[in-house]
């Protein structure tokens, strides 16, 4: 699972999603087999009308079967941490009498196993997006070729279930592999859509599968701190990394009875200043503030100073408890008023604090 984020710099590039990758792979499978023409790159339209093209590293048929085609291209993040970055996603197409477009999933390709999803338990986990998209482009190449048949669509992605371990998959109850997901298309270097739309899908099936009590963590201390405590499942817990603002606006619409909230302390303290996005490239730990609220818990003005001068925020928070200031339940608290103001009425709601061994500092019941 998530580590604490590293911080990224410079220019980033823009990548594809694999619903794009998995478009263009079976639009160029299904034209080799309607035409013989095998391509060495395909192009297709992106869901907001822009035209890329995509190279492939094989288009061939299948031996001994010419109703079956398979393409495939290297999936291309950009500067997106993805873990998909590089893995080849394929398509295999096979023609049908039957007119439409029917989703297989392929080795690599997970397996839809519980409620709360998008797609009904059983179904291969191509997300709705990509399924458009690839059901557009071959309708439209059918009309093209003048074939009336349908098409059946299989697609992969090699080693897709040793990387699916690292996403979170298995917490959601696809199995066998990763999903094939996007909206746009386009993967934005760090906005991880990809990462929300998880966020997104964990909450709804821990709701549908009975859970009202859900945590939202931003890494592995944190998860381990709340399975420690509560004792929750993994379905329980959310890996939320930095999307605090994530969590609490999907709540506003799928709401749940009690919400724990865990992270490291000087995460926390950002999101006791306003911060949905706890990531440093959007938001900075604040000591000076970190000092007014010692202060205003009766810090005396020699460690106010300490802490405005302090190297990190868990040095500040060392200084702090060395002198019997609460500084972590401070922070918790202005934490847990925080997220009360963007959640709607009813929601209960508790903020913790961990220090970089994992232990609780801070908290606000």
């Amino acid at each position: 699972m998530r580590d604490e984020t590293p911080e990224p710099t410079a220019p980033l590039r823009s990548g594809y999603t694999t619903g794009s990758c998995a478009t263009v792979t079976s639009l160029a499978a299904a034209r080799l087999l309607l035409c013989g023409e095998a391509s060495e790159r395909a192009e297709i339209t992106l869901p907001k009308g822009q035209n890329v093209t995509l190279p492939l590293v094989f288009c061939r048929l299948a031996a001994g079967d010419s109703n079956l085609a398979e393409a495939g291209t290297v999936k291309d993040a950009g500067d997106d941490p993805d873990v998909t970055h590089g893995a080849v996603v394929f398509a295999r197409v096979r023609l049908s009498s039957k007119a439409g477009v029917r989703f297989f999933a392929g080795p690599g390709v997970g397996t839809v196993t519980r409620a709360g999803l998008a797609l009904a338990v059983g179904e291969p986990a191509i997300n709705p997006v990509p399924r458009r998209m690839m059901t557009e482009h071959l309708d439209a190449l059918a009309r093209e070729f003048g074939f009336t048949g349908g098409f059946d669509v299989t697609i992969g992605v090699e080693n897709g279930e040793a990387l699916a371990q690292k996403t979170m998959n298995p917490r959601l109850g696809i199995v066998g592999g990763l999903s094939i997901l996007g909206t746009t298309g386009i993967v934005r270097p760090f906005s991880c859509s990809a990462y929300i739309a998880s966020i997104h899908q964990g909450i709804d099936v821990a709701r549908a599968n009975g859970y009202r009590h859900i945590a939202a963590c931003t890494g592995n201390q944190s998860e381990d701190a709340m399975r420690e405590r509560y004792q929750l499942p993994d379905i329980a817990l959310v890996e939320m990394g930095d999307f605090v603002g994530a969590v609490l606006k999907h709540l506003r619409r799928a709401p749940v009875e009690r919400l724990s909230i865990c992270g490291g302390f000087g995460k926390m303290s950002k999101l006791a200043s306003g911060h949905m996005d706890l990531h440093s490239r959007n938001s900075s730990i604040d000591l000076p503030q970190l000092a007014v609220w010692a202060a205003d818990a009766g810090a005396r003005d020699a460690l106010q100073a300490s802490i405005r001068a302090a190297n990190t925020s868990q040095e500040a928070l060392v200084l702090a408890r060395a002198e019997g200031v609460a500084l972590g339940d401070i922070v918790c608290a202005r934490a847990r008023d925080v997220a009360i103001g963007v959640l709607p009425e009813g929601i209960e709601v508790e903020t913790f604090a961990i220090d970089r061994q994992g232990r609780i500092v801070g908290a606000a019941p």
